[in-house]
């Protein structure tokens, strides 16, 4: 329906956010479904917002470097010494972008505030074949944490800074 076709055309304005490494890494989450490393990068802004229980500011990016754990001969993740994975090779990226204007041209079920996504692969170019309507859908769901599901992550990083 219109819908993907909206949120695909949507996808082209948030572009690989080449310096996110200078932005702060605020969580990194072993994911045992999917045998990744996610590695979950903000720029500063953001933290100052987190800090005080509010919307994050227009500029915001998350990006979120995916990586594919280290395997053992029997493909279960490798632990480190503290009972984290261990990252292996980059499978991909996703970053989600917040600009005043954003987001308008969705239907009120779908708007995700300001937010569009997008999904890089590991050349950062987009994945052609991301479902970025899930996105919308699934992070709708948060509207309460600005639609951001690692909000209380933030605030974690932001306290601890």
């Amino acid at each position: 329906g219109w819908m993907v076709g909206a949120a695909v055309a949507a996808g082209d304005k948030v572009a690989f956010p080449a310096a996110y490494a200078e932005g702060v890494l605020y969580w990194v989450q072993d994911r045992p479904s999917d045998k990744q490393v996610r590695e979950y990068y903000v720029t500063p802004g953001a933290l100052d917002a987190a800090r005080r229980d509010q919307p994050l500011p227009s500029g915001t990016v998350i990006t979120v470097v995916q990586y594919n754990a280290r395997l053992d001969a029997q493909g279960n993740p490798v632990l480190a010494a503290g009972g984290r994975f261990v990252k292996a090779d980059i499978r991909g990226f996703t970053a989600m972008e917040k600009r005043t204007g954003w987001g308008t041209e969705y239907s009120p079920e779908v708007r995700n505030g300001e937010w569009e996504y997008q999904a890089f692969l590991t050349d950062r170019t987009p994945n052609p074949k991301a479902n970025l309507t899930g996105c919308f859908t699934c992070h709708r769901k948060q509207e309460a944490t600005d639609f951001v599901f690692s909000y209380e992550d933030l605030r974690t990083a932001a306290a601890q800074r």
